[in-house]
């Protein structure tokens, strides 16, 4: 009979450090602090701890990290690939954990120095040392050399077939912005974007203006995760997993998947979505509200098609009319998303999933019963669907 992680996990914990453009700290420092953070918001110690999660891409090692902080002996630790997409897979790995007894409670860490160290709009040109470059090199030549080119590519193709305009992708910039304008964390906090701000802003890789962008940020997140019976005695309210997956779709490359018959949809999404409401038992109109990856506006309407919340090629119109604000029909970002809080790689996405369950985000919606939280796009990812413990 299959295991199901339906309701297997909680996540207890939640932490992060302030979000800035130069930390003036160690990588390392930044994860020890979002890490301590995340414990003592459970109400635990860090001897509790007896495994971590976190990104390839990370470069704090899990063993300096524990050592930092004051873990003793680790259980497991895992790592997932391709950056963004991870996101929620380490929610995953950490819930696999728990649930199978491999360890008690798990912290999730992400921690970067991502506008004061190395920046990944800089792109990949350079001393690259990956299979990726495989398909990449038939890329650059054209200048197609950084997320944001690779991820305009894609839409370009979205737009031409849907009919999207630019002033659709400035819905979603505007909404999340919107809610960061009351976020104390979030970069952008009391700066308001208006649709001339967006239209006017320089272009980046046409058709992605300034504002269609996520930033660079130094800042780091982390979360606890623990079973359902260790979650009951904890100082917070838990955030369940009702369901959680990863996928890979066919033919997938590392952001440029661009050889498919279609590239204006996300199969990986696509997969992930049916994994999720399947484990669930839930369907899109039981979602409350949602934390979306936005490294990019667009990819947030291709999401949505994803998750079945519109049809394909009709995100432009699901987001008209405040629907992605605090009282629309899918509260979004609430605490600004990657656009306007920071880019912490999508672990600040995590955390405001557990606010929203919580009831505790500074946007908080009226009904919090479910909450989807997705994963970067173009890469394999993942999702979750969040619920009242």
């Amino acid at each position: 009979m299959p295991i199901s992680l339906k309701d297997e996990a909680v996540i207890v914990g939640i932490g992060q450090t302030d979000f800035t453009k130069n930390s003036g700290r160690s990588e390392l420092q930044l994860a020890a602090e979002c890490v301590k953070a995340a414990i003592a918001d459970a109400g635990l110690e860090p001897a509790d701890v007896d495994g971590m999660t976190t990104f390839t891409l990370d470069s704090n090692d899990e063993i300096e990290v524990a050592r930092s902080v004051g873990c003793g002996d680790l259980s497991f630790y895992s790592r997932i690939p391709y950056g963004g997409g991870a996101a929620v897979g380490i929610v995953h790995q950490a819930a696999m954990a728990v649930a199978t007894g491999a360890a008690n409670y798990v912290v999730g860490y992400r921690a970067l120095n991502g506008r004061s160290g190395q920046r990944y709009s800089q792109g990949v040109a350079g001393d690259i040392v990956t299979s990726d470059l495989v398909h990449w090199g038939w890329y650059m030549p054209f200048g197609l050399l950084t997320p944001t080119s690779w991820v305009a590519m894609f839409t370009q193709r979205y737009m031409h077939v849907t009919g999207c305009k630019s002033t659709d992708l400035a819905e979603v910039s505007i909404a999340t912005r919107e809610h960061a304008v009351n976020n104390p964390n979030a970069f952008f906090h009391g700066r308001p974007l208006s649709l001339e701000d967006h239209q006017t802003a320089r272009m980046i890789c046409s058709p992605l203006r300034l504002y269609d962008c996520c930033q660079e940020t130094d800042g780091g997140c982390a979360f606890v995760v623990t079973t359902r019976e260790r979650a009951a005695d904890l100082a917070q309210p838990g955030a369940v997993i009702r369901g959680i997956a990863q996928g890979s779709a066919d033919d997938q490359e590392q952001m440029t998947s661009f050889y498919r018959p279609e590239i204006e949809r996300l199969p990986e999404m696509e997969l992930v979505a049916r994994q999720v409401y399947a484990m669930s038992g839930l369907g899109p109109e039981e979602i409350d509200a949602a934390i979306i990856y936005d490294a990019f506006s667009s990819i947030v309407l291709f999401q949505l098609e994803a998750f079945g919340f519109c049809g394909i090629g009709e995100g432009k119109d699901f987001v008209q009319d405040g629907a992605l604000g605090r009282e629309g029909r899918l509260p979004t970002n609430t605490h600004g998303g990657q656009l306007s809080e920071a880019y912490i790689h999508g672990i600040n996405g995590v955390n405001e999933g557990v606010r929203l369950i919580r009831g505790s985000s500074v946007n908080q919606p009226a009904k919090n019963d479910h909450v989807l939280v997705t994963a970067g796009v173009g890469v394999p990812t993942s999702a979750m669907i969040l619920g009242q413990l």
